[in-house]
């Protein structure tokens, strides 16, 4: 069932656990996610960066596919499909595409351009019934082409976005996308804690999350973490269970390069990877 966000963060927000966003690439990410959301009874978020949005031909391309497989695999869980750190530009590419959430991340512009294309984009997802997330603070390392240091966030800035009417925040507590290095210094639970303080009832996003220690998770959830994005860890579960499936010659043995053959251990890979993060989220059963 293809929704916006708002109303499975709220709940999320008010059971103190979180919903996972998975980013998808192509079909077999897009189906192992599905697959495991509708096993354990979770609401989902589909991730589309966009490079991958590029990557796979386009938003609408994006949008057919995922509701194409909603259908098809008779998927009666909550599904939100939500455009990750889009540009303004690329947000409303996603509006006209038929996405169902937006993230703007204006985290690189001064507060105040921040603020004032939030505002802009609250009017036109609210004419849409899309929800809208919004990102003040940096997060840590690269994201197409984006690059953070990983800055705190402004506590007083995230009010100022929350306000403006967004569905969801994004900021930065020492988060990181791709791998955690070993200097890492953890997540800034005093940051997190200042600005739900600020925020009220607003649900809060924790992006990078893999990674992160199970305690630190929940510790996040508890402190008002209602969404928590999950990509690099499938990618790097795909990428080791197609390297053993190679290395160990069965892409030689009868039709095992058939491409159905070769990804599948991959795929599986994901589903494990899922299932585990929305287990320790918190979100089975939720739907």
């Amino acid at each position: 069932m293809l929704v916006n966000a708002s109303e499975m963060l709220k709940k999320a927000k008010a059971g103190h656990y979180a919903v996972g966003q998975f980013n998808i690439n192509n079909l077999e990410w897009t189906k192992a996610i599905l697959l495991t959301a509708q096993e354990l009874n979770s609401p989902v978020i589909l991730g589309v960066s966009e490079g991958a949005g590029k990557y796979m031909t386009g938003y609408k391309t994006v949008v057919g596919m995922v509701k194409g497989m909603l259908e098809e695999l008779n998927i009666t869980v909550p599904v939100a499909l939500h455009l990750d750190h889009g540009s303004y530009e690329g947000c409303l590419k996603c509006v006209e595409a038929g996405f169902t959430s937006i993230m703007f991340d204006g985290s690189h512009y001064p507060i105040e351009e921040n603020v004032e294309k939030t505002k802009e984009l609250v009017k036109i997802v609210a004419e849409h019934g899309m929800s809208l997330e919004a990102e003040v603070g940096s997060i840590g390392g690269e994201e197409d082409g984006v690059v953070g240091m990983g800055e705190c966030a402004d506590p007083k800035e995230c009010k100022m976005v929350a306000d403006l009417g967004i569905d969801f925040l994004a900021a930065g507590i020492g988060n990181i996308h791709g791998k955690y290095p070993a200097n890492w210094k953890g997540l800034s639970f005093e940051t997190l804690d200042a600005i739900q303080k600020l925020t009220g009832d607003m649900p809060l996003v924790l992006h990078g999350g893999t990674g992160i220690p199970a305690d630190m998770i929940k510790k996040a959830i508890d402190l008002g973490v209602s969404k928590i994005n999950v990509n690099t860890e499938c990618q790097l579960a795909f990428a080791a269970a197609t390297r053993k499936y190679i290395e160990e010659g069965k892409d030689e043995q009868g039709k095992g390069f058939d491409p159905r053959k070769l990804l599948a251990p991959g795929t599986e890979a994901i589903k494990a990877t899922v299932k585990e993060k929305m287990e320790l989220f918190g979100s089975v059963n939720k739907a």
